[in-house]
């Protein structure tokens, strides 16, 4: 049966050492009160310690420790300091509280340094160095820790009306992103960096748009502008040595005054209007110039050809009468007969008709060649036979025995001037 069952016989207390709790408090509260309790808990009881009496137990030592009397239980009196109790040590808890305040101190050093950070450590306000990321300890009070961050990309922006070269007013949007390079000329170089870049800032855009025409700032010279302001700007806070790398400028918007936007939005489309156009005309021009150059190139080509062939023709002819009067020489006769020959065959060849006079008393006749000549493309066989009928049908017979009588002929002097080849 558990041992404070309610209503039961045994209430015995397992932490008591055996006795039993009714009898022994009901013999404290009729006898002694303060004598039992004490023995009580000097004696059996065996149970978990009372927060209570540690408590006190530790006020008893750090009395102790502190020099002042011990309490003891003998009725409520209190031992003074002259009967029996220690001395107080007056430097015992001034001591106690410097080493609880160093501790403190020293605990307090301690710090971690981020990845993205870096910290500037100042000793009574001189660098002493720079600390990565990490724990560190600096003695506090004495050193001052100033955390930068290095990674962070900040940015500032401005909108101004400047004054332009042409002497015209001009607004402009810009902005600038930056980070810190130095950690320890942010820090101690100057004293106010974001103010110190947005007065760097707005004096290197003054300086550009002051020596650039207003047209160009709201047309094509954007970009230059941009490019122009970011390098001047650079060069004054490595001047001021501020420990900020510029990262990029931005032309936001440049813009007329308002009261008078329209005339130069007319301006600018007329100025668009005209670049489209020169375009307009390089490209046609582009297209026209290397067509007329490559027939201005075939013509003299075509030329050169011309002139190569005829200069060729006339070497010919030349080295030809020169061959020509060679022979001739040679064999005067057979040169001119063979020359007349040909010329009589060249001019016979190109007419249909010629006329011939058989005798001065006879009718003047003339010759169908080109008839002959259809004639002569038949067989050998009978063509003979066809040209002596058709002859004889439309022509003359004298005509005929002309005919006749100078194929003889010719065949005789063919035949002789082949026997004078041959002679020769």
């Amino acid at each position: 049966m558990a041992w404070n069952e309610p209503g039961g016989g045994n209430q015995h207390d397992p932490w008591s050492g055996g006795g039993r709790r009714g009898g022994n408090d009901g013999d404290n509260r009729g006898g002694n009160d303060g004598g039992n309790r004490g023995g009580n808990n000097g004696g059996n009881n065996q149970g978990p310690p009372d927060l209570d009496e540690a408590l006190k137990k530790f006020q008893d030592k750090l009395n102790g420790m502190l020099g002042g009397g011990s309490k003891k239980g003998n009725g409520n009196k209190r031992n003074s300091g002259s009967g029996g109790g220690k001395p107080r040590n007056t430097l015992a808890l001034p001591g106690l509280l410097v080493v609880v305040a160093l501790a403190i101190w020293a605990a307090s050093g301690f710090y971690l340094v981020d990845q993205s950070e870096r910290g500037v450590v100042l000793r009574f306000g001189e660098y002493q160095s720079v600390v990565g990321p990490g724990l560190h300890w600096n003695p506090p009070l004495i050193d001052d820790v100033r955390m930068v961050n290095v990674t962070r990309v900040r940015s500032v922006s401005q909108t101004q009306a400047m004054l332009t070269r042409d002497e015209n007013i001009v607004e402009v949007e810009i902005s600038a992103q930056y980070q810190v390079a130095n950690p320890q000329d942010f820090v101690l170089n100057v004293r106010d960096p974001a103010l110190s870049m947005e007065n760097a800032l707005d004096s290197a855009l003054r300086h550009v748009v002051g020596g650039t025409d207003m047209i160009d700032i709201l047309t094509s010279g954007r970009e230059i502008l941009g490019s122009s302001v970011a390098s001047r700007l650079q060069s004054y806070l490595d001047a001021y040595g501020a420990g900020i790398r510029l990262q990029t400028i931005n032309i936001e918007s440049t813009s007329a005054p308002a009261p008078v936007i329209d005339a130069f939005d007319d301006v600018i489309r007329a100025r668009e209007d005209r670049q489209r156009t020169i375009n307009e005309g390089m490209a046609y021009a582009n297209a026209i110039i290397p067509a007329a150059q490559g027939q201005a190139q075939r013509v003299v080509e075509q030329g050169q050809g011309y002139r190569e062939s005829v200069v060729a023709e006339a070497q010919g002819q030349a080295n030809r009468f020169n061959a020509l009067l060679t022979e001739y020489q040679n064999a005067p006769e057979v040169m001119r007969e063979r020359m007349y020959l040909d010329t009589l065959e060249s001019v016979y060849g190109g007419t249909p008709k010629v006329l011939m006079d058989v005798s001065e008393n006879a009718p003047l006749m003339y010759l169908p060649l080109d008839q002959m000549r259809g004639n002569s493309g038949r067989s050998n066989s009978a063509s003979s036979a066809n040209d002596s009928g058709s002859g004889s049908e439309e022509l003359d017979p004298r005509v005929v025995e002309s005919l006749r009588g100078s194929q003889t002929t010719n065949s005789s002097s063919s035949s002789s001037s082949s026997i004078r080849r041959e002679g020769r």
